[in-house]
Order: structure tokens, then sequence, then C-alpha cells
């Protein structure tokens, strides 16, 4: 209980220096939708829809007219000839319609690549408040490295213990000293991750609202997996890929069937015939070699490939969900063990040793042991707590949407 309390104080230190500088605190809601507005890589990606829209814009042009002039010794002299195609079989709807299946597959690249982007900045704010608390731990471990080392300084002065025993716990003391100083460099270290994820400039200090320690709940495993097939980015990107290779085998067929071209005329200058006199005509390719035969084949191949990928990603995105949502739940309870019953037995065994020193029962050794084994029950519950965390941004990203 004594370490939720501090991990309180500290998050609220951090908020009073905040407000203090003048600038608003980030929870992790603010944090998301800052990626989701000034993330450099996503601000990047949309600009495909630009693309996208290019796309559309050329598939909806028609073919120009063709306007040739003729001059010949022989008669008629001079003439000329306007030259009309005319696209059948509604070639440029479905190539308009291959272009706009084009535009939803890059949007949804976008949604993907921001679902990542989520995931990343959910990690670094996590990973930047995670470092806050081992830093304040390392302070923790640095104080009661001192406190121990005054305690065995007054014994020696005092003649009830030898120099040993306070060289021993110099040399503690210099080590947590060592292991603080390392602790603050990790967290500027976090900081920078998080600061290029919301855009922000590296040397600014980044003023966080929010506790390491507040894992969220685990959702019914039902309901994530029923939700991952309908959201989920590896799904939606084939079907989309399906959809606008259905499109091309349409487009394809649809190439197979000629253009007409129309021309009209006039040839003047033909003595003693005429001096002006109007022609036309049309042509049309005859598809005797040439039927688009491989294009037909190869998107129907495409088609065929793609639905049998999208029935194993099927299976592969529930094993997917359930793996990640059960390695949540063995980190979360993990978590939770320590925080519950490991790290208050690990202190209480910590004061109990310092008792007894101080009470001449145990040797220094022994509360060294006791407080080195502290810090690193300590450390492993942050460990635990983060891993926890990274591990449900995971689960979030393989449904393919967010869970809280």
């Amino acid at each position: 209980m004594r370490r939720s309390v501090r991990l309180r104080l500290t998050s609220l230190f951090f908020l009073l220096a905040a407000m203090a500088a003048g600038q608003q605190p980030l929870d992790l809601a603010a944090a998301l939708r800052t990626a989701e507005t000034a993330n450099l890589e996503l601000r990047a990606a949309r600009q495909q829809r630009t693309l996208a829209l290019a796309g559309v814009t050329t598939a909806r042009q028609l073919p120009n007219p063709a306007l040739g002039f003729t001059a010949a010794r022989d008669t008629p002299h001079e003439g000329f000839l306007l030259d009309i195609p005319l696209e059948l079989g509604g070639k440029r709807a479905k190539r308009i319609a291959v272009a706009q299946e084009s535009q939803k597959a890059a949007e949804i690249d976008i949604a993907v690549l921001g679902r990542q982007v989520r995931r990343r900045t959910r990690e670094a704010f996590f990973r930047a408040l995670s470092a806050r608390a081992q830093t304040e731990q390392a302070k923790a471990a640095l104080d009661l490295s001192t406190r121990v080392r005054d305690l065995v300084q007054q014994r020696y002065e005092a003649g009830d213990v030898a120099q040993l025993e306070v060289l021993q716990t110099d040399v503690e003391v210099a080590r947590a000293t060592a292991d603080y100083e390392t602790t603050a460099q990790a967290q500027r270290s976090a900081d920078v991750t998080l600061a290029a994820l919301l855009n922000r400039s590296f040397t600014e200090t980044l003023a966080l609202s929010g506790r390491v320690d507040e894992i969220p709940p685990a959702p019914a495993l039902e309901a994530l997996s029923s939700q991952a097939m309908q959201s989920s980015a590896d799904l939606l990107k084939t079907a989309q890929d399906l959809k606008t290779e259905e499109a091309r085998l349409a487009l394809a067929k649809a190439q197979r069937i000629p253009n007409l071209d129309l021309q009209a005329g006039v040839d003047f200058n033909s003595p003693p015939d005429f001096n002006a006199g109007g022609k036309g005509g049309f042509s049309i390719t005859l598809p005797v070699f040439y039927r688009g035969q491989g294009e037909v084949a190869l998107s129907t191949t495409r088609i065929e490939l793609l639905r049998l990928t999208l029935a194993s990603q099927r299976t592969n995105v529930a094993a997917q969900v359930a793996a990640a949502y059960f390695d949540f739940l063995a980190k979360a309870h993990q978590a939770q063990q320590y925080r519950d019953r490991i790290l208050p037995r690990t202190q209480r065994l910590q004061e109990m040793a310092e008792d007894s020193y101080r009470s001449g029962k145990t040797s220094v050794l022994t509360l060294i042991d006791a407080q080195r084994r502290l810090n690193d029950v300590r450390k492993a519950y942050l460990d635990a707590v983060f891993s926890a965390q990274s591990s449900f941004a995971a689960l979030e990203e393989a449904v393919g949407a967010p869970l809280d």
C-alpha cells in the first residue's frame, strides 16, 4: 500500500510542476489524441489520400479525339479528318471503380498505421510513467541506503560494530547513487521517445498525468474475438484487396470488348468533280489473337488466392487475439501478485531485518541483503506493471479497436 501512495505522490508532484511551469499535463487520452493529429508519420501517410484522389481523377478522363490534315498532289488535294474514339463495354465506369477501391485500400492502410502509432504511443506513455516511477524508486533506495549507513555509523561511533560494516554500507550508498543517476537518464530517454511520437521538442520536459499501475480490466474473450473479426487490420486489408481485385477482373473482362473509332472529315479541291465533299467511316479492332485472356486469368487467380488468404486470416486473427488476451491476463496477474503479496511481505522482511540490526541480533550483511531484495522486488514490480500495460497495447492492436 505504501508503494501505491508513493506513486500517487509522484504523479501529484509532476502535476504541480507542470502547473507551475504553465504546461498542461498529458494524460493517456490526451497523448493518444495528440499522436492522432500531430504524429509526422501519420501526417505523411495521409498524403496518400491525395494520390488516391488523383487516381480517381485520372480514371474519369475520356480519350481525346484526333484531328488530321492531308495535302497531296493527287485529288482531292487537301482534306481534314476528325477521329473520335468511343469506349464500349462500360470501361470508364469500371476503371473508376478500380480507382475508388484503391482509394479505400489507401484509407485502410492509413487506419492500420494509426493503430500502430496508437500502440507505440500507449507503450511510450507508460514507459515514461514507468521511468518516473523507477527514478522515484531509485531515490527511495538511495534514501534507504543512506539511512542504513547513518545507522551503522551511529553504532560504529558507539563502539558496537567494526569499521568494516561502515565501509560495506558506504559501498551500498555508492551503488544506490549510481542506480539513481542511471534511472534518471533512462527517464529522459523515455521522454524523448514519447516526444517524437507526439511531434514535440526533444528538449521539452513532458508533464504527464497518470499512474503506471492503473492496469485496465480484461474484456471478455468472446467479445474481443467478435470485434476483431470486424476491425482487425489484417482482415480489413485483405477484404479490401479482394474487392479491388474483383473490380480489376470486371475491368479486364470489359477490356476484351474492342473500342469503336468514328471518323468524319471533308476533302477539298478535287476538280472537276467537287471543290468540297464530306466523308465518314469507322474502325474497330478485331479480337482475333489477343482477347485479354492473360489479364482475366491473372486476376481470377489473385481473387482465389485472396479468398483463401482471408479464410486463413480469420483463424489466425482469432488465435492472435486469444494469445494476446491470455498473455495480458498472465502479466496483469503477475503485477497483482507483486502488489498484493510479494512487495508488502518483502518490505516487512526489510523492516524486521533493520529492527534486528538495531537491537544487535543480526549482522549488517543480513540487513544489506534484505535491502537489496526489497529494491529488486520493487524494480520487478514496476517491470511487471509496464509489461502488463504493454501487453494490453498489443491486445488492443490485435483486436483493431480501442478497448478503453
